[in-house]
């Protein structure tokens, strides 16, 4: 039994079932989507940390409502993942982390460990400063959520919470704004965290550009030790040919090595 050449060409078929299963697809979504809902996930961590009673019974449906379509566009994603993976049903059950963001998307920001390596990657100072600044803006919603109508509260606007956030960064703490509530010192705790990490991180970015700096600066010296040599052995020729000349005229006639001779 002869196999043809129809029977030996995958059909059509074949060839669309294995390029929706090619792994470089897979990765090329990736690579272009983790970015973005990660930082989706970042943004939204006020939506979702905070029960929708503390909202106010006025907007609890249009909370849950956003919950509902932040936790839609990370199934999505998975789905999409799982689709393009080569076993569709292994890949998702190989990431239980991204099936738990889609019922908590915060998930996807604390277990981000390629969120976490591009943020401290040397070089990536803006990106760390953008994710610190989201982080900031979390705390102060956050906190103000929290704090409002609590007993005893001194935060009782939007403003108020931006202004004890970014003076709790900037590790100043005037102490006009404090929270009371339990949840509010935990977020607390969490924004001190990160402006202790944020000056760490400038400070160690500006040192290492200065470090940078330096053999860049030092690479000309080499140069200019053999610039200054060539100058020297130039020197030392033209003194070589006037003593030569000296000679010369001293003896008409006779080389340098005749008058040794002589």
């Amino acid at each position: 039994m002869t196999m043809t050449d129809n029977d030996r060409r995958p059909g059509p078929g074949a060839e669309a079932g294995h390029a929706v299963n090619d792994p470089g697809r897979l990765a090329e979504y990736e690579a272009r989507t983790r970015g973005p809902l990660d930082l989706l996930a970042l943004a939204t961590l006020w939506l979702v940390v905070v029960p929708p009673g503390d909202f106010g019974h006025e907007v609890t449906g249009i909370v849950l409502a956003f919950r509902v379509a932040l936790s839609a566009v990370f199934g999505v994603d998975i789905t999409i993942r799982s689709a393009l993976a080569p076993r569709h049903l292994d890949y998702a059950l190989t990431h239980p982390l991204a099936l738990a963001s889609v019922i908590v998307p915060p998930v996807r920001v604390i277990f981000s460990i390629q969120l976490v390596r591009s943020v401290f990657r040397r070089g990536q100072l803006v990106r760390f400063l953008v994710a610190a600044t989201v982080l900031v803006l979390d705390g102060a919603v956050i906190v103000y959520l929290f704090e409002r109508h609590a007993p005893h509260s001194n935060i009782h606007t939007l403003g108020d919470a931006l202004w004890w956030s970014f003076v709790t960064v900037t590790t100043v703490g005037y102490g006009d704004f404090y929270p009371v509530t339990t949840q509010g010192r935990i977020t607390a705790c969490f924004i001190m965290a990160t402006g202790l990490l944020t000056l760490a991180v400038v400070t160690a970015q500006v040192a290492s550009s200065f470090v940078a700096q330096g053999p860049r600066r030092a690479t000309p010296a080499p140069q200019d030790e053999a610039a200054s040599r060539e100058v020297t052995l130039a020197e030392l020729d033209q003194r070589l040919a006037r003593i030569e000349r000296l000679l010369t005229a001293t003896h008409p006639g006779n080389s340098p090595g005749a008058i040794e001779g002589d």
